[in-house]
């Protein structure tokens, strides 16, 4: 069914939507504040440059499916379905400036004052996680006088439009995210991206705000990654070019979903070693690869959270089950959990130590070495029987994938972290 749709914003974003879903038959209102573009809209003319845009435009706007205005009460009022999709530039801070998504919301606000059916507003805007809860539905609310949910929905809907490529990537993004605080409220948004055979992705208002950071996030560090190693490769003397058509080849590890799940720090004999030793070569031909560089720093930061956590308990008994830098190996060379249980032996905790896979007396070569080097009283502290060590410790580290908190036999007042699933802290 096609729908009434109201757009605020008339940049890029705004203007490729309207082009889009008005070339799908839906009737489109742009709002915007500056009178050029609406004067263009109105004559059926783009006011980006965008392939294929000013073609759509043209045919919505001779088919009577296409207006713009600079009155919102106008378009709150024509349509059911409104789309937020201003600027929100950073601040000299850094801090993003979203003064024109509370301005708008004031504006669609005070219109829906006067509506009585209900209507639905889309956040399609970039905004940090939390906006939408803490910001747009408080301005919506305060300017109508009425109840989000009851009166009027609220829903997140990030973009993933690429310029040159805009309108292909409107019609088949990579994926669609809509959150919203209910399903049922999402349903105008879903049948609306019915043409859409790219997955669609049903989540609350923060995740679909977090997801937009995460994915452009991404994206930058790719580009930077590239960047790096191709730099240390160019002075190197390498094809660079032959590096990263190898290197992308791999759809198994690396240009997949492997290593992109939160879980704890990695570890192991092959990461540290490798970053450490890219990284040296890079100091040892003048070269400031921020990025790279970074890495190791990350990944100790990871653990220093961990341990920090452990300690604002005030609980000094731990438990930690799974010693490994991964499940499924006894290997315990740069093992994160062997570092965390280091630590925390050195701020005073005492610990006993369950891992299925880990037995002293089976360790040899340099696996044996790091561990005595490291923890030389280790034999003292592992345990066969897991349940002995569950019930001595008042917290309880869940260091292996194979093992869940619903495992475990606990005790009231037990805090149990589960590091590689990134849980939130559980106290029974």
């Amino acid at each position: 069914m096609k729908q009434a749709i109201s757009i605020f914003g008339l940049g890029y974003v705004g203007s490729v939507m309207a082009a889009c879903l008005s070339g799908q038959g839906n009737y489109v209102v742009g709002v915007d504040v500056n009178p050029i573009k609406t004067r263009m809209l109105n004559s059926g003319e783009s006011p980006i440059v965008e392939p294929e845009v000013s073609g759509l435009l043209s045919d919505a706007h001779s088919h009577g499916l296409l207006c713009a205005t600079g009155d919102s009460a106008q378009a709150i009022a024509e349509t059911q379905l409104s789309f937020i999709s201003v600027g929100t530039p950073s601040l000299q801070s850094g801090k993003v400036d979203l003064r024109a998504v509370e301005q708008v919301c004031n504006q669609i606000g005070t219109a829906l004052h006067q509506k009585t059916q209900f209507h639905t507003v889309v956040l399609r805007s970039t905004m940090p996680p939390g906006s939408a809860e803490h910001l747009a539905i408080p301005a919506l609310e305060r300017s109508s006088g009425k109840r989000a949910g009851v009166d009027f929905a609220v829903c997140s809907n990030p973009e993933f439009l690429r310029e040159g490529s805009a309108v292909r990537d409107f019609m088949q993004p990579p994926m669609t995210v809509l959150g919203a605080a209910s399903p049922i409220h999402l349903d105008p948004l879903v049948n609306l991206y019915a043409f859409a055979t790219t997955p669609l992705f049903k989540t609350n208002l923060a995740t679909a705000e977090m997801v937009k950071y995460a994915c452009n996030s991404f994206h930058a560090l790719k580009v930077a990654f590239a960047n790096e190693i191709a730099t240390l490769g160019r002075e190197a003397g390498v094809d660079i070019d032959e590096v990263a058509r190898i290197y992308c080849s791999d759809t198994k590890l690396n240009i997949s979903a492997a290593y992109l799940k939160p879980g704890f720090a990695f570890g192991g004999s092959c990461l540290p070693k490798d970053v450490r030793a890219i990284t040296h070569q890079a100091k040892q031909l003048d070269l400031e690869l921020p990025l790279l560089q970074s890495i190791l720093p990350s990944n100790e930061q990871h653990i220093e959270r961990a341990i920090q956590a452990v300690l604002r308990t005030g609980k000094r008994n731990v438990a930690l089950l799974g010693l490994s830098f991964k499940g499924g190996t006894d290997d315990l060379r740069e093992s994160p959990y062997v570092q965390l249980a280091k630590r925390l032996i050195g701020e005073g905790c005492s610990l006993r130590i369950w891992d299925n896979d880990v037995s002293l007396g089976f360790l040899v070569g340099s696996n044996r070495q790091f561990i005595m080097d490291v923890i030389p009283h280790i034999g003292a502290l592992l345990s066969e029987r897991r349940e002995d060590v569950v019930a001595f410790g008042d917290v309880v580290i869940i260091g292996t994938p194979s093992v869940r908190a619903s495992d475990l036999e606990l005790k009231p007042g037990q805090v149990v972290f589960d590091f590689t699933r990134m849980s939130q802290m559980v106290e029974t």
